[in-house]
């Protein structure tokens, strides 16, 4: 499964004939002495996908110890958590089902933002909301989680609070706040149009997220977009805090690489074992990338080592 998605396979037979060309190493590979298609096939629809969802957590652990990064301009790790949906045709995977005549998955993303490893992987259907993924993230105290505005929910932000750890989120439009005061050291040359902090006020929004907030106004001059972040933190300096909101982009940038590098967009099998057994191997595969380079001392990223 990994040497179909390094070598990039189109089809289930396609990965059996460019086995069957090194037929002579699978025997020492472990392979056996050869490997039929309907085998394969056997073995993708019945083999527990949770052996290759712990292989990859195994690989995942060894990958950000060797990509830890002390240099990274932000000190305490920081993480970006998304989903990205993978269309599936809803006739052929007939267990995933999205739309009235659509399919698909989600593949929600814990993303280590310092070491350019995900963290956490977790898949669901597709019509499950990206909020209901937020329970599950495993937080770490000290340490910084980034979120777009669909992430809005204030009970489970609160939740991150008690944590010990801080959340940046973009604030939605309607977003009910009280200033108590403001902090005056603002420099509106680096953008920061405004820094207050106070107390969200909604009737039941007060009581999901009871402590202080902190509302930023950030104008980018980059992309000439304005941008309203909320965060718990209240001691890092607004530039910092938009900053740490701009490495957000990282995580759609690994979901852009491994749709494009691997593959999670065709399928070798059309069970949802299947499909999550080679989602994981895919997570596998790009461990395995960042490993060897990090072991080989190949001064490119990740994202540039496999297309190489």
């Amino acid at each position: 499964m990994v040497f179909g998605q390094l070598t990039n396979r189109d089809s289930l037979r396609d990965l059996i004939v460019a086995i069957d060309a090194h037929k002579l190493k699978t025997y020492h590979l472990g392979l056996g002495k050869s490997v039929t298609r309907s085998n394969f096939a056997k073995s993708n629809e019945n083999r527990n996908s949770k052996i290759f969802e712990e292989y990859a957590y195994h690989l995942i652990d060894i990958a950000r110890k060797k990509q830890a990064n002390d240099n990274f301009e932000i000190k305490g790790k920081v993480y970006a958590f998304d989903s990205t949906t993978i269309d599936l045709c809803l006739n052929i995977f007939w267990w995933a089902k999205f739309r009235k005549a659509k399919g698909g998955i989600k593949l929600h993303t814990l993303y280590d933002v310092t070491t350019q490893i995900p963290a956490f992987i977790h898949i669901t259907a597709a019509t499950v909301n990206d909020v209901n993924a937020m329970d599950l993230i495993p937080y770490e105290s000290e340490a910084y989680y980034i979120f777009d505005r669909g992430y809005v929910d204030f009970t489970r932000l609160y939740k991150i609070t008690n944590h010990t750890a801080y959340f940046v989120i973009r604030a939605k439009t309607n977003l009910k706040f009280d200033r108590m005061y403001s902090n005056k050291k603002v420099d509106k040359t680096t953008g920061v149009q405004c820094d207050p902090i106070g107390k969200l006020t909604g009737f039941y929004v007060s009581k999901q997220y009871p402590d202080k907030i902190r509302r930023i106004k950030f104008y980018d001059k980059e992309t000439k977009r304005t941008f309203v972040y909320l965060t718990n933190n209240l001691e890092l300096s607004a530039v910092v805090i938009a900053l740490l909101y701009k490495h957000r982009w990282q995580v759609e940038l690994f979901f852009k690489w491994i749709k494009q590098h691997l593959k999670i967009k065709s399928f070798w099998g059309t069970t949802e074992n299947a499909v999550r057994i080679q989602i994981y191997t895919a997570i596998i595969g790009y461990c395995l990338v960042a490993i060897v380079g990090h072991d080989l001392k190949i001064d490119r990223s990740t994202y540039e080592i496999l297309p190489v």
